[in-house]
């Protein structure tokens, strides 16, 4: 049962720790979806809480919903403002020297018969910007916080690829293909007018294994 994710729950918020594997919206082709199961997400409301934003499907990590539409208002507004801090865990696929840095780069997306899409760099694509720190490296990879100042669609995964050569552990599509992709969002703070702010941390997955010690 998704509600037995439920990371934090009051009259107008819910933060969901999303498994990995679950895509936000129902996908084209069939199958399940957490828009297929918010019924799991109305605890004892009428109405099912709107999704504030996405994950990717194999992103596991902290995902709002607002519970009524004055709530989805007020966080739609937080979220255009850049208000809504962000953070993600990521195993990038490569040693990373320096200790922080910030990936100023524009994404627009590509497409293909044979590769389908995925965003590149191009320089007349939307700004992107992502901050970033080392936090731990083993066996030559390297555990990455990630924190998106933009929120462009597979943002983390393709500044990964540009800033560190290899992308993410497990990205089929930027990053090194094998086993579960190894990107979290770890953590979301959200300011509220009038109440206290939302701060949520969700704990790494298990796939994540010797990782979740250096977190």
């Amino acid at each position: 049962m998704l509600s037995d994710r439920i990371l934090f729950i009051d009259g107008e918020a819910l933060v969901l720790d999303k498994p990995a594997g679950l895509p936000v919206d129902a996908p084209r082709r069939g199958g399940d979806s957490i828009a297929g199961r918010l019924d799991e997400l109305k605890c004892g409301f009428r109405r099912e809480p709107t999704a504030m934003h996405r994950l990717d499907t194999d992103t596991s990590g902290c995902l709002l919903f607002a519970r009524n539409a004055k709530a989805r208002a007020a966080f739609q507004q937080a979220f255009e403002s850049r208000a809504v801090e962000k953070y993600y865990l990521a195993v990038v696929a490569g040693e990373v020297g320096d200790d922080d840095g910030v990936i100023d780069m524009p994404l627009a997306k590509t497409s293909s018969a044979e590769a389908g899409w995925r965003m590149v760099k191009d320089t007349h694509g939307l700004a992107a910007t992502t901050r970033w720190r080392r936090l731990a490296a083993q066996d030559g990879a390297t555990l990455v916080e990630f924190r998106p100042l933009t929120g462009r669609t597979h943002q983390i995964r393709a500044h990964a690829r540009e800033a560190f050569g290899r992308g993410i552990v497990g990205d089929r599509v930027y990053g090194v293909p094998g086993g579960p992709m190894l990107l979290h969002a770890s953590r979301l703070v959200v300011p509220r007018d009038g109440k206290a702010t939302i701060d949520v941390t969700a704990p790494l997955p298990d796939y994540f294994g010797e990782w979740r010690n250096a977190a």
